[in-house]
């Protein structure tokens, strides 16, 4: 249900959300799903807004950023705790972000979606554009979506 989880932006600079941040990344891309340390940090990081979930006790579950060019913003490092996956919380995070790049007027948003979990932008609304390519030894797809006034 919704009302147990806690979603919330905050960014790179609130140390205790960076620390949950990191912990919730390295347990699902490096350790999950052998993604190499050196391509899941990036400069971006401090430039993101982060998405960040937590449970009625406050425990961080799952993590998303978005990183805004102009009037295109790109969504990516989308990771839930195992225990907690199916649970709505993707949803929950991604329409967060979409409401903060409507806010700050961003006309399209971007994905490099793992090729399993384009069902779900798909119903978001994304579209996939060009062809399956490799990320970090992992099949994606770059999706779009066009928001706000825009679409």
């Amino acid at each position: 249900m919704p009302t147990d989880w806690q979603v919330s932006l905050t960014n790179w600079s609130k140390l205790n959300d960076q620390t949950s941040i990191k912990a919730i990344r390295e347990k699902v891309f490096i350790i999950e799903q052998s993604v190499p340390i050196e391509l899941e940090w990036d400069e971006l990081d401090e430039q993101c807004i982060h998405c960040l979930t937590k449970d009625k006790k406050g425990t961080a579950v799952a993590t998303a950023r978005i990183h805004v060019n102009e009037s295109v913003g790109h969504i990516g490092r989308m990771a839930v705790l195992k225990p907690y996956r199916r649970q709505g919380i993707g949803t929950l995070m991604l329409n967060k972000l979409l409401e903060h790049a409507q806010n700050n007027a961003v006309k399209e948003i971007h994905i490099n979606a793992q090729t399993v979990a384009m069902p779900f932008y798909i119903r978001i609304g994304f579209m996939a554009v060009g062809e399956q390519f490799d990320d970090a030894g992992i099949p994606h797809y770059q999706m779009r979506l066009k928001i706000g006034k825009h679409q």
